[in-house]
């Protein structure tokens, strides 16, 4: 493995942590409507557990309401209690064939527990970047240390992995900032 390598590895591990940090963020409720939040919910699917978007079409309304169409029409009754039981504190309305959600208005209370879990989310992609550092750090000094790179490349290669870091930090500090503002707009 070269420098090249590890900083390239370094690299695309550090955007993986981003985007893990953008599924988790879409799945932190705010007082808005948004279809990702149903995507964690499973449905009972003949036997196995399958997620909801498999076995139905999610949708907006409009800005606090989620419309849930089962494909099936035997599936609603599923669909709407696996909603209803989730710990997103749902409560489905069915009306037919279509299962509306209505997103209930956050307290301030709930809007600040759900921004320090968002703030939670954002040290834990720190964490998990500054970790890829350390491991990029440890391998160059493995290569100086196996005379297969110089001390120079090593002081090169460890400036250039702290810019890496401290990028992918301010980009994570920008996306908790503004899920954090998007929890306490009302």
């Amino acid at each position: 493995m070269t420098i090249a390598d590890i900083k390239k590895t370094a690299e695309s591990k550090m955007g993986q942590s981003i985007e893990a940090l953008k599924n988790n963020l879409a799945r932190v409720r705010t007082g808005r409507a948004n279809p990702s939040l149903l995507d964690s919910i499973h449905v009972d699917y003949y036997g196995s557990m399958v997620p909801l978007s498999q076995v139905a079409n999610v949708n907006l309304l409009d800005a606090r309401t989620i419309s849930v169409q089962p494909w099936e029409k035997s599936m609603s009754a599923k669909v709407e209690k696996a909603i209803r039981e989730s710990d997103l504190g749902l409560n489905p309305a069915s009306l037919g064939d279509l299962i509306r959600v209505p997103m209930p208005p956050m307290s301030e209370e709930r809007r600040k527990e759900m921004t320090k879990l968002a703030r939670n989310e954002g040290e834990a992609a720190k964490i998990a970047v500054r970790n890829l550092r350390r491991d990029a750090n440890e391998a160059v000094k493995k290569l100086v240390k196996d005379k297969e790179a110089s001390e120079d490349d090593q002081k090169r290669c460890e400036a250039d992995v702290q810019k890496m870091t401290d990028k992918h930090i301010t980009e994570i500090d920008v996306l908790v900032a503004a899920k954090e503002q998007d929890i306490m707009a009302v």
